[in-house]
């Protein structure tokens, strides 16, 4: 062993250290301010503690509050402190896992017959702030597998004693900090004292290893920041989700409803949210006919056969129903569009001057989801994807990503979402994950990247998030709260064309494989939708809006007048509805505000003699008189799609 190593750090630079030198010493080398606010490093990709020993040549980032491996190895740190809490306040607990996850932790639990209670979070809050205090040391111990199986079978802790069958005759690590030890692979931040400011935000049952053949588990999920004003700042965004959150709103703006007697995860669209997605689909059919899609239908349903060609089947049979026997034949409802697709491009000859071949289609499909983990638009078992399969030559691939990158890039400036674009390329050291040769995916990761760095990209690489058949540009674009959601996705596939057997001749009169792009800007009506409707608070746009304005008689007698403003707006294209119950105005002012409708036309005795109306905007109130040809100009000059920022 080399008694030096050489370490590389993000800017390219390299220097050398003594073998065995930790990631904290390095840091202290680099500033002590730095050093001060290091959490963990990653040394070769691997995020590791800072305490431990670095023997071999690697590269190296240190990670402190800022990046996210930082936050994840504190918050991951904080569920190991809760951990401590809950046994020190609970004494006998069995513990599941207790990953860090987006924003914060959680830890699963076995308390036998006690129920935790808003009290209890408060007393466990105050335990691990106590603790925290004690600023004990994160400490990482190796061990033999045996010697872990002792100690959790000493302890009594049989979900333990059940993770470690799945590690049976590895080395194992142990972390242990104040009066806690855990089964865990870490990071972990140096000690206890780097976790400021505790929220435990609430408790929920959760099936343990995530079967429902197993026990229900209590689920603590919790936060913490190193500072209150971060902590504050969370906790107020939190209530401005609840705020906004697309299940309540959904019902309050009749868009949407679930129900048992149909089936969970099975949404129906009501008349107002049917308007909101036939926009949406109206908004990128006019995108695909300019940019030369042909739309297609295929049905809901599928031979088991078309899925094994695929490889969807089995390898996802646990995400798909089960198959119906139909007369001698087995099908599945339809879990993804493309094997239709690739029969309607192999159903005719195809040439190299029929290329590029883009078929699109707004398909439903259908996903098997445990009941536990439905949740309003964002996870359903039935969905529409707005999917489509381009076909093309080698030669015209690149043209043709850059085309389908620049309609993902439209569809997010149109709603004022920032974007960041994943590359997601598949894990090196599970080669059995991903179907087709090695040298496929070389190429088709060497041409996304190719391509990214020619129109300027903002990426990041994702290793092991590549489908089976392809690497991926995933979208990650960041909502009004600030919160980050994976979106659209445009696809490389070498794969299906060899599995389907997809062919075209060539300008030499050979047969050729095409390249398939699989693309989807929105990527699913239903969880695009619970983004949307949660962007903008129920507050669409006006070319969005169900109901863009209202008209309201103060009295019986202007209700004919009203009407015919009614009519008017309508004829011009408008969506437009007459409010005649016999209410004060006021009242009816105030309700429809709270619908969030765009416009409010108030029509009084002084408004029909003039042939005017008087125009309240949502949330900015009076604008005063118009007449209805100057109001009808208005609105149809703002009922056009636009980003926010146009």
């Amino acid at each position: 062993m080399s008694s030096t190593i050489t370490v590389t750090f993000p800017d390219g630079s390299a220097k050398q250290f003594p073998s065995g030198i930790t990631g904290q010493q390095i840091a202290e080398g680099i500033s002590r301010g730095l050093a001060k606010n290091a959490l963990a490093v990653s040394v070769n990709g691997e995020v590791w503690d800072l305490s431990r020993a670095i023997t071999t040549d690697c590269s190296l980032v240190v990670h402190t509050w800022e990046s996210a491996e930082g936050k994840s190895t504190y918050w991951h740190s904080s569920a190991h402190l809760m951990a401590e809490a809950i046994e020190a306040v609970f004494p006998g607990t069995k513990f599941g896992i207790g990953p860090p996850i987006e924003n914060g932790f959680y830890y699963d639990i076995d308390m036998g017959e006690h129920s935790l209670t808003a009290d209890d979070l408060k007393t466990l809050e105050e335990k691990m702030t106590e603790f925290s205090k004690r600023d004990a040391p994160f400490e990482r111990r190796e061990v033999t597998w045996d010697e872990a199986v002792e100690y959790f079978t000493k302890k009594g802790d049989p979900y333990k004693l059940e993770l470690l069958q799945d590690f049976k005759g590895e080395q194992i690590s142990m972390y242990h900090q104040g009066n806690f030890t855990d089964l865990c692979y870490g990071p972990h931040i140096p000690s206890t004292g780097r976790i400021k400011f505790v929220k435990l935000l609430s408790i929920a049952g959760a099936y343990w290893r995530g079967s429902e053949k197993n026990k229900m588990l209590q689920r603590i999920y919790g936060i913490t920041f190193p500072t209150k004003q971060e902590l504050d700042d969370h906790l107020f965004r939190l209530e401005e989700a609840k705020r906004r959150d697309h299940r309540k709103l959904g019902a309050e703006l009749e868009l949407f409803m679930l129900t048992p007697k149909i089936g969970g995860g099975l949404p129906v669209w009501l008349p107002k949210g049917t308007i909101v997605r036939r926009k949406l689909e109206e908004f990128i059919k006019a995108e695909l006919l300019q940019r030369g899609y042909t739309e297609v239908i295929t049905p809901h349903i599928g031979n088991l056969n078309l899925y094994r060609t695929s490889g969807h089947y089995p390898y996802y049979a646990e995400s798909q129903f089960a198959p119906i026997k139909v007369e001698e034949e087995e099908y599945i409802l339809k879990p993804m569009n493309c094997p239709h697709h690739h029969q309607i491009y192999s159903s005719q000859p195809r040439s190299y001057r029929d290329l590029p071949v883009r078929l699109a289609e707004f398909g439903t499909v259908y996903r098997y989801e445990q009941s536990g983990e439905l949740s309003g638009l964002s996870r359903v078992r039935g969905f529409t994807q707005d999917d489509a399969h381009i076909y093309c030559t080698h030669d015209q691939l690149k043209d043709e990503l850059v085309n389908a990158i620049e309609l993902t890039q439209l569809v997010f400036t149109t709603f004022g979402m920032p974007v960041k674009t994943r590359l997601s390329f598949r894990d090196p050291a599970k080669p059995e994950k991903y179907a087709g040769a090695p040298e496929m995916w070389d190429q088709a990761e060497r041409e996304i990247k190719e391509v990214a760095d020619a129109i300027g990209l903002d990426y990041f690489i994702g290793l092991g998030e590549a489908a089976f058949y392809g690497p991926k540009y995933d979208f990650i674009v960041r909502d009004a709260l600030g919160r980050q959601w994976q979106l659209g996705t445009v696809q490389v596939d070498y794969v299906m064309p060899e599995r389907f057997q997809l062919e075209y001749v060539g300008p030499d009169g050979l047969k050729h494989r095409p390249v398939i792009i699989h693309r989807a800007p929105f990527g699913s009506m239903e969880r695009f939708l619970s983004i949307l409707i949660e962007h903008y608070a129920g507050e669409f746009p006006l070319w969005l809006a169900p109901v863009q304005a209202v008209v309201l008689p103060i009295t019986d007698a202007q209700t004919e007048y009203a009407r015919g403003v009614q009519e008017t707006l309508k004829k011009a294209g408008l969506r437009v509805d007459l409010d005649a119950r016999n209410e004060k105005i006021g009242f009816k002012i105030r309700e429809h505000e709270l619908k969030k409708e765009p416009y409010m036309l108030i029509v009084g005795e002084k408004e029909r003699l003039a042939g005017a109306v008087s125009v309240r905007q949502h949330k900015k109130g009076d604008l005063g008189t118009m007449s209805v040809e100057a109001l009808t100009a208005k609105l149809l000059a703002e009922n056009t799609v636009q980003s926010p920022t146009a």
